[in-house]
């Protein structure tokens, strides 16, 4: 039965709190939920779907009140003008730039067909995530696949404009949010125990993703996010806390630790704003390779990447390169140049657009040409498929390759070339049904002038499985265009497609099925299998 399981979960989360107390090393922890219950949670075979839920009370915002809350930075001072009434609230966000409001984490985990099987609630007092930050709680299994990880703030809920505060350890003076909130990196295991990482990584923005990697004698875990909230120059604190970073499992709290970087000059551009080249958002581990995607942004390049830990492959190769045979996963950090961080950045870079994929920079792009990707699948070594968000307007909501792209590899070429995107079933540009839309506002928003019926934009966090047909089957999480204040805050929805691997021209019978749609002041964010499905990550 779900109760009783769902009681021992929970008790075993209240335990865990006092070991975040003393960092008790992952390993130890692992090896203590394994003993602790025989009766998972968690069900091989099925999905986790991350939810987040919006507290509506109107008491939350206070029309009137100075935003950012404790704001250090006077121009950047605003006054609010909506209270804490869903969707309203976020009518705030086009005043104040940092707006955004924490929320519960939640945890479904559902049958491939979107039955739910039970439901795990993240205590708040551990972790919450921000309610409309759209690129946060993506979902990971850690390659050995015992453990899921997902990142948040080490914040309460209703707290204002924490996804733009600074962390406690990277203070960046031009900052207007006055709090300092440490962001922290959650590990789930099969029995649905949590224990918290911090890391003062991610000032002035958010992390987006993590993995563990806890094989061949590993224990570090790697995160993407975005740093970075002030004036330009940004301070050297916040170009060393963005990007790709490697953690310390169980360390209270780690310092901001680059494991790669990328930057534009390495194509024989000029520097753009120092930092904002890693602006990364998905991230996935294949082959013992790590990748990021950046799909946000007016600086670097919206693309894939990979790191190379050896320099072998991205060091004068034009910024463009391809994993080197036999590669192994970084287990220290990137061993960067102090002395130029305000000329170069981080330096010397270890990272490289993967061949085939674009690398013309987003400043010498339309929106509709500019590629938006966020969550990466690897189906097997030459298929790789890519979510790709769409560029958030309306307008363009059926003008952009936004779906779930198909990248094949060309062994002749030695190079990845986009084979199709799918989109049939998506329904970019409609609009949708969700529960308790009867008390979502109709007609125009006047804040933005826009109708606020939220339409597919796109696709965002990702996950597959590989078929005996020969086939792949990939669920996805959808991004939203509308007329709200913060998209991010929309409720969106969990598809499926199931996709011939070895097609190369698109099938005209495969289509989007949607599973599940988030209901009033619902959202969705990352899709996985569950901890304990499949063997370990190669």
């Amino acid at each position: 039965m779900v109760l009783p399981r769902l009681k021992t979960a929970l008790a075993h989360l209240l335990f865990l709190v006092a070991f975040l107390c003393v960092g008790v090393p992952l390993t130890a922890w692992s090896a203590f939920a394994a003993q602790e219950s025989d009766d998972h949670f968690f069900h091989p075979g099925n999905l986790v779907v991350s939810r987040s839920v919006y507290d509506n009370d109107a008491k939350n915002v206070q029309v009137g009140m100075t935003l950012p809350p404790n704001c250090v930075v006077a121009a950047s001072c605003v006054t609010a003008t909506n209270d804490g009434t869903y969707p309203y609230v976020f009518n705030n966000a086009p005043v104040d730039g940092s707006f955004g409001i924490t929320s519960k984490i939640v945890l479904d985990q559902i049958t491939t067909d979107g039955e739910l099987v039970n439901t795990l609630e993240v205590p708040t007092k551990q972790m919450v995530t921000s309610f409309s930050s759209k690129s946060e709680l993506a979902l990971n299994l850690s390659t050995d696949r015992q453990i899921l990880t997902f990142m948040g703030y080490l914040a309460g809920v209703n707290a204002l404009d924490v996804s733009n505060s600074n962390t406690p350890g990277a203070i960046d003076p031009t900052n207007p949010v006055g709090v300092n909130i440490y962001r922290t990196v959650a590990a789930v295991d099969t029995d649905g125990n949590v224990q918290s990482t911090l890391t003062n990584a991610y000032s002035g923005n958010n992390g987006r993703a993590a993995i563990l990697n806890n094989t061949s004698g590993a224990a570090v875990i790697y995160t993407a996010g975005n740093a970075g909230n002030g004036g330009n120059p940004q301070p050297n604190s916040i170009l060393i806390a963005g990007g790709a970073q490697i953690l310390t499992p169980g360390t209270l709290p780690n310092v901001p630790t680059p494991v790669g970087s990328f930057n534009i000059t390495q194509l024989g551009q000029p520097h753009d704003k120092i930092g904002k080249d890693n602006n990364f958002r998905g991230l996935t581990i294949f082959n013992d390779v790590l990748y990021l995607s950046k799909g946000s942004g007016g600086n670097g390049v919206n693309t894939v990447y990979f790191i190379d830990p050896a320099g072998t492959v991205c060091t004068d190769t034009n910024g463009v390169g391809l994993p080197a045979t036999g590669a192994t996963l970084p287990t220290t950090g990137l061993a960067y140049n102090p002395a130029v961080l305000q000329s170069k950045g981080l330096d010397p870079n270890n990272m490289c657009i993967l061949k085939g994929f674009p690398s013309t920079p987003n400043s010498a792009l339309t929106k509709t040409t500019t590629a938006y990707p966020f969550g990466l699948w690897f189906a097997n070594a030459t298929t790789l498929y890519v979510a790709d968000e769409g560029d958030g307007s309306i307008a363009d909501a059926t003008a952009t390759p936004a779906g779930l792209q198909k990248w094949v590899f060309n062994a002749t070429a030695k190079q990845w070339n986009m084979a199709y995107v799918l989109q049939s079933g998506l329904g970019l540009g409609a609009t949708y049904e969700f529960h308790g839309s009867h008390h979502y506002p109709t007609g125009v928003n006047p804040t933005t002038g826009l109708n606020w019926a939220p339409l597919v934009g796109g696709l965002r966090n990702i996950t597959g499985r590989v078929n005996d047909d020969g086939t792949a089957t990939i669920w996805g999480i959808t991004s939203t265009v509308s007329g709200s204040g913060d998209q991010g805050a929309d409720p969106n929805q969990l598809v499926v497609i199931t996709d011939m691997i070895s097609a190369t021209t698109l099938p005209s019978s495969e289509r989007f099925t949607v599973l599940r749609t988030a209901g009033f002041g619902e959202v969705l964010r990352g899709v996985s299998f569950t901890p304990g499905t499949g063997v370990a990550a190669h």
